[in-house]
């Protein structure tokens, strides 16, 4: 929840100008979600989430901004679709935003390229991520959001994405970027966000929500987003944001906001 709450907030701020944008997803999936899927229903992890907020008419505009994205979504009033963080910007740029995704799963990338054939601005591609920073950064616009979340099966993934920022960094240096991170183990977290510190890029925060304590030995006891040039105003919408919606989602919720690297 906290990656597309953050998406739609700098989102949110993009669209307050005129001038175009470029969205750029790096490990896009398959774009949407059905959560009446046998998947879905198994494990049921919906109804801890958005499944409780969907109807709530909240206060924080992120928020707002988020569930109406939902409503959207399900007009009849039954839960039944789940938008990946592609669909959240395709339902948000205007027709002269651009959308770039990568997408390297043979299932989910049909899928996701089928919805934006129509789309002007819009290049989905069948391709690693990091090959993507090379082929489509910098692009035409020089306002954009790069949002990077891969799944981190493999331990490698960590230092890809410190490798990957590196370089989509050298090419679209004035970009916003937004990168999701599991919280699973929290000395690998820190190690990770260390990493990304020490990289030398300025003006760096660190947003993290977590329903469960560190110490509950549950597997993934939360996630975060490290967002790279965020919008000045981000920091109290987010704030704002996760202090509304941690009460939904469990007693033990706990959410940090903060800057890790100045301007």
């Amino acid at each position: 929840m906290v990656k597309h709450l953050v998406q739609v907030a700098i989102l949110q701020y993009l669209l307050k100008k005129d001038k175009p944008f470029c969205y750029h997803d790096s490990h896009a999936g398959a774009g949407l979600y059905s959560l009446l899927a046998e998947q879905a229903q198994k494990t049921g992890e919906y109804q801890g989430g958005i499944g409780k907020l969907w109807q709530y008419q909240a206060k924080s505009p992120a928020l707002a901004g988020y569930i109406d994205v939902i409503k959207q979504l399900n007009p009849d009033g039954d839960l039944a679709f789940y938008p990946g963080s592609p669909k959240i910007a395709a339902m948000l740029a205007r027709s002269t935003d651009s959308i770039q995704a990568t997408e390297l799963h043979p299932t989910d990338y049909p899928v996701l390229a089928s919805q934006f054939a129509r789309r002007r601005h819009s290049r989905i591609e069948n391709m690693d991520a990091w090959a993507g920073f090379k082929a489509m950064l910098p692009p035409l616009h020089k306002r954009g959001l790069i949002l990077i979340d891969p799944p981190y099966e493999l331990k490698t993934e960590y230092q890809d994405v410190v490798t990957g920022l590196q370089l989509a960094y050298s090419r679209f240096p004035q970009a916003t970027y937004a990168i999701w991170y599991p919280v699973i183990e929290r000395a690998a977290v820190e190690a990770f966000i260390g990493a990304i510190v020490a990289t030398g890029i300025k003006d760096q925060l660190r947003i993290e929500l977590c329903p469960q304590s560190d110490s509950c030995g549950f597997g993934m006891t939360g996630s975060g987003m490290l967002v790279i040039n965020p919008p000045y105003t981000l920091a109290d919408d987010m704030r704002h944001a996760l202090a509304e919606v941690s009460p939904f989602i469990s007693e033990a919720c706990e959410f940090q906001v903060h800057q890790l690297v100045a301007e």
